[in-house]
């Protein structure tokens, strides 16, 4: 009986599922680019509640990009690989867009607008902040950047420089997801964010888990010692808001209060 012996796959090719996965994002990346060409992009709005249930604090844009039969297409297939992309980019610039126009239609609105490091070095995405801050201060000063721990940290004198110049001008920033990255803590002393939004994996079974609890005392100190406004992300259930409030959280968001909307509050009012 003879030996089996597996075919060589030949070099450069990979596995058939590697393949195949390359060629799925190949293909999801081409329907955002065309979404993006089309303008077929719009905002989710997630309020952000106060702790203290005084009612919405502000409300996140999370862009949301739809394929041609205008279905959405899913952010988790596409937004870590195009982060590093001229792809991200024009993400970014088109959520900052659909944020200005909201904030525009809306006086009553703050709203906070995700955004990468990298953008700011972007031309059309700068020309577009600087226009509305030397056009429209009304308007940014109810705008708030959010900037993710780990795209922060990959270029922090950049951002810092940054941050400072447009903090001037009105601007507010968000640390989003800290705690889930790799802080330098003296950066974060000098960055001085308006805000950090403490990563959801922390909220997760923060009434049981006494890890959990250990970890969010530590994150809502080092907040309140650098004087900055605390969120609490992805807050799912009455406990894990109970336990965070009482914890000294300033404000929470999550599944628990709203899913991200295409038709907000203040869009139903228009209606009736």
């Amino acid at each position: 009986m003879g030996h089996f012996r597996r075919k060589p796959v030949e070099p450069g090719l990979g596995s058939p599922l590697d393949a195949a996965i390359s060629q799925r994002d190949r293909g999801t990346l081409e329907m955002v680019r065309h979404a993006l060409e089309r303008g077929d992009a719009l905002l989710a709005y997630q309020p952000v509640m106060r702790a203290d249930g005084r009612g919405v604090a502000f409300y996140e844009g999370l862009i949301r990009l739809l394929d041609e039969t205008g279905r959405v297409i899913p952010a988790r297939d596409f937004i870590t690989v195009v982060e590093e992309q001229d792809l991200g980019r024009l993400i970014d610039c088109a959520a900052l867009r659909l944020g200005l126009s909201a904030l525009r239609a809306n006086p009553a609105l703050r709203l906070s607008i995700n955004m990468s490091a990298r953008s700011i070095g972007y031309p059309d995405w700068m020309r577009t902040l600087q226009r509305a801050v030397r056009l429209q201060p009304d308007i940014v000063h109810r705008l708030i950047l959010e900037i993710t721990e780990t795209s922060a940290m990959q270029m922090p004198e950049i951002v810092q420089a940054f941050m400072e110049t447009l903090q001037d001008k009105g601007v507010s920033f968000a640390l989003d997801d800290f705690g889930a990255g790799q802080t330098a803590f003296r950066h974060l002393r000098r960055f001085c964010f308006d805000i950090i939004k403490i990563d959801g994996q922390f909220s997760r079974n923060v009434d049981t888990d006494p890890d959990n609890q250990v970890l969010c005392a530590a994150l809502i100190s080092l907040g309140r010692h650098f004087d900055m406004i605390v969120v609490a992300e992805a807050v799912e259930t009455e406990a894990e808001a109970a336990w965070l409030a009482s914890a000294g959280v300033d404000c929470l968001q999550g599944y628990y209060f709203a899913v991200p909307s295409i038709t907000p509050p203040w869009k139903h009012a228009a209606k009736t």
